[in-house]
């Protein structure tokens, strides 16, 4: 006579199957959904936790200004805490990623939110910051902000200060109610350039990216405005090309099926180096190793005037430049918050 253990398999075990097969079964949707619109296919994740972040240049874009790369990585942890993990990590604690401040505004930011500027970096690209803003057309601006920084310049330090902490306060107020489209242009250049439309010019270059991102798009109303979704607002005091820059940006984040989530990150406006940057990031639930685990896509965009001018090798040696900070930045989050 056959015990019941010998009729068939014990309940522990059915269990154990098929939760086994929900795991490979989730690899496997994460894995195709990540070639389907990435440049990334035939991912080993055992490898690629082991080795660290893939990066790679995206394919050519529709405007000269615009550059992509893409990378691809393994943390951890789950989805959502590594949402958390990336909403609280800046990369101030390292000086070869040259950003000097970081700090967070409120849903109605003013000028007190901006009195850390009062206080600049006494190094070279805060004096270049300051020496462009005494060179008419230099810094990106509307024309009435222009009117008013060539003013405060001749007050000295503290009145440059108070322009920029309300120039910025003006502005980070506008995107919170009106997003991108409600920003003024930067136009005493000698050219009008609208943030709203280089964004919307990053993402209609990679349509298989917006299609996958369409959901949070739509709700933030990145590129347009009047999405619905508050965005968390920040503003930094970072260096492009040794140069100061000050910039405002604001980050949001969607839950999506299965454990999924999507976050975006604009830098909607910059005082110099580029005009706007845009980065996407799709996360999956994965088991690598045994251990719950998150499989990483990100893609980084932007657009800069300075590489339109750009031909062959000089746009191949940025595009490897833009290549090695973002996988030496990523490095060093991963380092940072692995035990997290």
């Amino acid at each position: 006579m056959k015990t019941s253990k010998q009729r068939g398999s014990s309940p522990a075990l059915f269990l154990a199957c098929a939760l086994l097969a929900c795991v490979a079964h989730a690899r496997a949707d994460a894995l195709s959904e990540l070639a389907g619109f990435s440049n990334f296919s035939g991912v080993d994740l055992n490898q690629l936790s082991a080795t660290g972040v893939r990066t790679e240049r995206a394919p050519k874009m529709a405007s000269p200004r615009f550059l992509s790369v893409q990378s691809v990585y393994v943390v951890p942890r789950l989805p959502a805490r590594e949402v958390e993990i990336l909403q609280q990590w800046t990369p101030t604690q390292h000086p070869e990623l040259h950003v000097f401040l970081h700090n967070d505004l409120p849903a109605a930011p003013g000028p007190e939110n901006f009195t850390r500027l009062r206080n600049l970096p006494d190094n070279g690209p805060m004096r270049a910051l300051i020496s462009n803003g005494q060179r008419p057309g230099i810094l990106q601006l509307s024309n009435a902000e222009a009117q008013k920084l060539a003013a405060a310049t001749g007050g000295g330090s503290p009145a440059t200060a108070n322009f920029w902490a309300d120039t910025l306060a003006a502005r980070a107020r506008a995107f919170a109610t009106g997003g991108s489209a409600a920003q003024a242009p930067y136009e005493n250049g000698g050219q009008s350039i609208r943030s709203s439309q280089e964004l919307n010019g990053l993402l209609q270059s990679q349509d298989k990216i917006r299609r996958q991102f369409a959901g949070l798009l739509e709700s933030s109303g990145i590129g347009r405005g009047g999405g619905g979704m508050r965005p968390s607002q920040y503003w930094e005091l970072l260096s492009v090309e040794d140069e100061g820059v000050l910039t405002l940006g604001a980050s949001y984040n969607r839950a999506g099926a299965n454990g999924t989530h999507q976050m975006a990150d604009t830098l909607y406006y910059a005082s110099g180096g580029y005009y706007v940057t845009l980065t996407l990031w799709q996360l999956w639930p994965v088991n690598v190793g045994g251990k719950p685990s998150t499989l990483v896509w990100r893609g980084d965009m932007v657009s800069s005037a300075s590489l339109a001018g750009l031909r062959g090798i000089e746009r191949l040696a940025s595009e490897s430049s833009m290549i090695k900070n973002i996988g030496r930045a990523v490095n060093l989050y991963r380092r940072d918050t692995l035990n997290r």
